[in-house]
């Protein structure tokens, strides 16, 4: 990918971030085959994995971890893609981070610690 300015980089994390939101797998995918970086943040730090795994896009979610997402970059708020698919409810989500090595203590809250506040724990072993 050629060097972008400020705006087109603006222009371009919008785009894999709204991609990620409505489980758009194919555009993510032609976006990192063309150069983006698969863990691009967005100014809340959050990656694609973090928005495909908290709207509940398990397809999306698999495609950027095959693309190697880190499964535990966590967002500005200290947040991991698997404790937002744990709040979310998202369990085939939470079940591929956890066979992706997604890191249970991570982040704050963990995954851990939100397993146990919605009474999810059976995902975790």
């Amino acid at each position: 990918m050629p060097e972008l300015t400020p705006e087109q980089m603006a222009t371009l994390t919008e785009l894999a971030m709204g991609c990620a939101r409505r489980g758009e797998s194919q555009t993510l995918l032609e976006l990192i085959e063309q150069g983006m970086p698969v863990d691009l943040q967005d100014a809340a730090g959050n990656t694609a994995l973090m928005l495909a795994a908290y709207s509940g896009h398990p397809d999306t979610v698999e495609a950027l971890i095959s693309r190697g997402a880190d499964v535990d970059l966590r967002n500005a708020r200290d947040q991991s893609p698997i404790a937002g698919a744990l709040f979310k409810g998202e369990d085939k989500i939470v079940q591929m981070l956890v066979g992706a090595g997604a890191d249970l203590d991570a982040g704050n809250p963990s995954a851990r610690a939100t397993a146990v506040m919605f009474g999810q724990t059976h995902l975790l072993s």
